[in-house]
């Protein structure tokens, strides 16, 4: 289910970057479109608006210059929307997308104001409509009762979302986002089985106790044993690392 929806998500966003590239009539302007026009120039990565547009010459794909970084940071990134391999050195501003930012404008999600999509982003985080609506953001309900934090179904997640993600994880080798425990595992066995970097885990480093400096050595080996199991099933995050080994050791004599 995950895969079927990731791959709706970067179809769609294909489409509309390619929508984004037609040119319009005229003057050879892109032509505004007639609705949607937000999300028609938001980062396929983050889903805000983009901010500081950067674009991949060999697949000429967008995205938000910070959203960008962790693949620039690998040794053989991967586009983050169609995977094709690119050359970090060929990823430039993108002074056209930055035009059209400045000269379109779209309604806010809040208050309705007509705003310079290029000043979304500090509008929206100002507005007092918007943070209206955050705080009457539905209440997310588990299935199974459950010790952990409860998210808020929210319709700005990028905003008011509080609660450590330790659902999805990037891959720390090429920046593939939104993987869990098991895609992750999958993932790296079948594109970086060989790869020799040492990186920081992603599933230790959302930890409460985990080190976000620390690198494995074998990062696939590392996964293999030491995520064979989502933490989400066993550990309780409002306490600390010996609380926890205190009430598993507890836990362990009563049941014996």
């Amino acid at each position: 289910m995950m895969a079927m929806f990731r791959s709706f998500v970067s179809a769609s966003a294909q489409l509309r970057q390619q929508q984004q590239q037609q040119p319009g009539s005229g003057s050879g302007a892109p032509a505004a479109p007639a609705e949607g026009i937000e999300s028609q120039f938001s980062c396929p990565i983050c889903l805000e608006v983009y901010h500081k547009p950067v674009s991949i010459a060999s697949c000429a794909h967008t995205f938000c210059g910070e959203c960008l970084q962790p693949c620039l940071q690998v040794t053989s990134p991967l586009c983050p929307l169609c995977r094709v391999p690119f050359d970090p050195k060929k990823v430039e501003r993108s002074s056209s997308v930055e035009k059209q930012l400045a000269s379109y404008k779209a309604p806010c999600r809040g208050c309705s104001k007509k705003v310079a999509l290029v000043k979304m982003r500090s509008h929206i985080a100002s507005c007092s409509k918007v943070q209206e609506q955050i705080a009457n953001c539905p209440k997310f309900v588990p299935v199974v009762p459950t010790s952990q934090p409860i998210p808020r179904v929210c319709v700005f997640p990028p905003i008011c979302s509080n609660i450590p993600n330790r659902s999805t994880f990037v891959c720390p080798f090429c920046g593939a986002r939104n993987l869990d425990q098991q895609e992750l595992v999958k993932h790296c066995m079948d594109n970086h089985r060989n790869d020799p970097n040492k990186v920081v885990c992603p599933v230790c480093s959302a930890m409460p106790w985990g080190d976000p400096s620390y690198k494995s050595s074998n990062f696939l080996q590392h996964l293999l044993h030491r995520h064979k199991f989502s933490y989400d099933t066993f550990v309780d995050y409002s306490i600390d690392e010996e609380a926890a080994l205190q009430a598993a050791l507890a836990l362990s004599l009563a049941e014996n």
